[in-house]
């Protein structure tokens, strides 16, 4: 609930702190007092419409703080998280408005958007009256107020999640729907693309090989030279391994006459002719690779013009040929299971509508009776609110399947008829400005058990009314404020006399430099100031003794 408002410099409230209280709490003062002035400021930070002309005279800026005793699971709370801002013991909600019209918003002392504060205020407070209206008079909220009224929640989930299911079934239909529909506008192309590719036979990597080895073959006459040069130093008439035969040979022959001291000298030539041997067989090997064959290289250069032409040709890197050729293939297999692919999801999103369908259905069911239970319990509440010829209807209407959604399959709406034989309008276009704050009063009290707003605002709930009227909604004011935090600005000493606490709004003229100065103030009410003010609203600008009289009776009548 909302436990303290601070305002600075806002029109003619220079400073003022209030400390609320839970109940009912009225408002009264004189006309001009300036009671619209709070609710305005009220409003700045709750997220409402700031401009300059709300700044005092002479001022820089105006500033409002409301700050909210909110339990943790309040939406409010949850909301501020999602942020990803800080909440501590208390949620508070800082507006400042500077002269030239501009805003800047906070939650406990943390930047936000005004509309995020917006949104943080209609979770907080709502306000009915002549001018300023939220909650219940908008139709988007009409259906959740119903499903909360019947205790819908369980079965609401439940058509939510099953709506989820189907529009995710469908979406995957749709989409390889679309799939087969692009595959199948260009399935020729795809078969001789695939065509070329397998003719082609690309491998990742085939590219860089092919390069390498021209780079080697485009040199083959210095290759092919340096290697013949090499075999023949090696094994040649004079090469190499003549000589080391030879030297091995003539030292074997005296091996024995040597006392072993030969042994290392024909070790290293063992050696030295193996690693020969090798060497040669090497170079005979390379001298025959076909890389060094003329006609090798043309036929390489072939296939890899003819890999680079295909990767330019669907604008690809050669590496990717292998991969594009999958992906081709991949799609005209789409094409030929097409029936089966598209018949199953089909039969998968048919089963998830009818899900879907029966739930919402059932839920449509439950609104319905829920309908006429909450119709009849307002219709209870108007006489005594001197509106016995009014009618209220919760309409139900099907949606088209165009328009169906997580919250089911009907649109909701609360409807009036302020004439008997007149048709049911939208409340806020139907009932007039003293009328509106009625049927939204006879709402709330039927709703009070419902709903998370923790804060009901009603300005002038009692204009044209009086006498048992007047005693009536102020019955149903003071049953609200036992559930809920309830403000009530009012002219009426039948609904003053009801309040739980009693705040008057008043003008303070002073006068600085030769000037008057007017300001507006608001003081909390003791029991004997309670009782003038509510003697001042019986008998007017002079106060009786009989009026005090009367106004005992009242305050008595309802302690």
């Amino acid at each position: 609930m909302l436990v303290a408002l601070s305002i600075r410099d806002v029109v003619l409230i220079e400073r003022l702190s209030l400390s609320l209280n839970a109940g009912l709490c009225v408002l009264t003062g004189e006309t001009g007092a300036g009671k619209s002035i709070l609710l305005d400021a009220l409003g700045l930070a709750l997220g409402g419409r700031g401009d300059s002309t709300l700044v005092r005279h002479g001022s820089d800026q105006a500033s409002v703080t409301a700050e909210f005793d909110l339990p943790e699971d309040h939406p409010a709370v949850a909301l501020v998280r999602e942020q990803g801002l800080e909440i501590e013991d208390t949620l508070v909600l800082r507006r400042v408005v500077t002269a030239d019209g501009r805003s800047r918003a906070y939650v406990n002392d943390q930047a936000i958007g005004v509309t995020l504060l917006r949104r943080l205020g209609e979770t907080l407070v709502e306000v009915h009256g002549q001018f300023d209206t939220h909650g219940l008079l908008n139709p988007q909220t009409h259906r959740s107020v119903l499903d909360a009224y019947a205790g819908l929640a369980t079965i609401a989930a439940q058509v939510s999640a099953a709506y989820r299911a189907w529009r995710q079934v469908e979406a995957a239909r749709e989409e390889a729907a679309e799939e087969i529909a692009r595959a199948r506008a260009e399935e020729d192309y795809l078969r001789h693309a695939v065509a070329e590719l397998d003719e082609l036979r690309p491998r990742p990597g085939e590219e860089e090989e092919l390069a390498e080895t021209r780079t080697v073959m485009m040199h083959r006459e210095k290759v092919v030279e340096a290697l013949n040069a090499a075999f023949g130093e090696l094994a040649g008439e004079r090469g190499v391994e003549r000589g080391l035969n030879g030297a091995h040979r003539a030292l074997m022959r005296i091996i024995d006459k040597a006392g072993g001291r030969l042994e290392p000298v024909i070790g290293a030539l063992d050696r030295a002719l193996a690693e020969v041997a090798d060497a040669v067989a090497t170079l005979q090997a390379l001298s025959n690779d076909e890389d060094m064959d003329a006609n090798a290289l043309e036929k390489l250069e072939e296939r890899l013009f003819a890999l680079r032409a295909a990767a330019r040709k669907h604008n690809v890197d050669v590496d990717r040929l292998a991969a594009l050729r999958e992906e081709m293939s991949r799609r005209l297999n789409l094409i030929e299971d097409q029936g089966d692919a598209l018949e199953r999801l089909a039969r998968e999103a048919a089963q998830a509508r009818d899900a879907y369908l029966e739930a919402a259905k059932r839920l449509s069911d439950f609104r319905r009776k829920a309908a006429g239970k909450l119709d009849a319990a307002v219709a209870r509440e108007l006489p005594p609110l001197k509106l016995d010829r009014a009618r209220f209807t919760t309409a139900l209407e099907p949606l088209d399947e165009s328009s169906w959604g997580p919250d089911g399959i009907d649109r909701v709406a609360f409807l009036v008829a302020t004439n008997p034989g007149s048709p049911p309008g939208q409340i806020n276009k139907i009932a007039s400005g003293g009328e509106l704050a009625r049927f939204m009063l006879a709402l709330k009290v039927v709703l009070a058990q419902v709903g998370t707003v923790p804060t009901l605002v009603f300005d002038e709930v009692d204009t044209g009314i009086g006498g048992a009227v007047a005693a009536a909604v102020g019955e149903r004011l003071a049953k609200l404020g036992r559930d809920r935090q309830v403000l009530v600005v009012t002219h009426s000493p039948q609904v003053a006399a009801r309040g739980a606490h009693h705040l008057k709004v008043q003008k303070q003229v002073q006068k600085q430099d030769s000037e008057e100065r007017v300001t507006t103030e608001v003081v909390e009410l003791g029991d004997r100031q309670r009782r003038e003010e509510i003697a001042r609203m019986l008998s007017g600008a002079k106060v009786t003794e009989e009026a005090r009289a009367a106004a005992e009776s009242l305050i008595a009548g309802h302690g």
